[in-house]
């Protein structure tokens, strides 16, 4: 009998997390998806992964901050008996994220523990956590970034934490290969429509015009491909970056 696969993505509620969550239940996999503090939004999101005939439920969760881990994951392992019938989890999406654009000499301490925390420490530790849950088999998509890859002024400190997700999502294929676990990172470019990134006309002509593809970054560019990597299709990917901007800075 094939066991119902699941997803845990955080940062679920909305943007690139909400496009990933209803690809998913697209391709028939049951979701656990995160949200910080607009349940209103993550309540939506399940509402559209049960219209597709796929169980989903919404967690509260601040990946900025380790020392509610513990608590989280008794919530989850709670949502995964009570609704889900089971103990493990096949899939991890860690997309829970902000951004920041402050020019390098005006970076404050704060703004650079802020993106740290967020991006590199809580995924780092999330992900940690997570493996005692997570089936043999199973896979990780960490969400990475262009500005891992090209320079722009003001994303100094975002795109530092990128570029070692980068490198943890190698370390994590490395080490988890013996558990037939998958490590893969995808890096979309900007993304506009329900993100936290500036989104202005100019801003979106700017990026449009770096753009092979004549146009800036959607959340459906992004849904499909995490979805993929979720596929029997993509079993031997691993250890991957997939950038995803349509052609941007080439």
């Amino acid at each position: 009998m094939t066991t119902q696969k699941i997803a845990l993505v955080t940062g679920g509620s909305r943007g690139i997390g909400k496009e990933i969550a209803i690809k998913l239940a697209e391709k028939g996999i049951d979701v656990v998806l995160t949200y910080n503090s607009n349940l209103t939004e993550a309540e939506k999101t399940v509402a559209a992964i049960t219209s597709l005939g796929r169980k989903a439920v919404a967690l509260p969760l601040n990946t900025a901050d380790t020392s509610g881990f513990d608590g989280f994951f008794l919530e989850f392992s709670n949502a995964l008996e009570t609704v889900f019938g089971t103990d493990r989890f096949d899939f991890l999406i860690n997309n829970a994220g902000t951004s920041l654009t402050v020019p390098l000499t005006e970076t404050t301490e704060d703004q650079f523990d802020d993106m740290m925390n967020i991006h590199l420490k809580g995924v780092y530790f999330l992900t940690q956590k997570s493996l005692s849950h997570l089936r043999d088999g199973g896979r990780i998509i960490n969400i990475s970034s262009a500005v891992a890859r090209v320079s722009f002024a003001g994303a100094s400190a975002y795109g530092i934490m990128k570029g070692a997700i980068d490198v943890y999502t190698r370390f994590l294929a490395l080490e988890l290969g013996a558990r037939g676990i998958t490590a893969n990172a995808v890096a979309p470019g900007a993304i506009f429509g329900g993100g936290t990134m500036a989104d202005t006309p100019e801003i979106r002509a700017y990026v449009a015009g770096l753009t092979a593809l004549g146009r800036v970054g959607l959340p459906d560019d992004v849904g499909g491909v995490v979805a993929f990597l979720c596929s029997d299709d993509a079993k031997w990917v691993n250890g991957q970056r997939i950038e995803l901007t349509g052609g941007m800075n080439l």
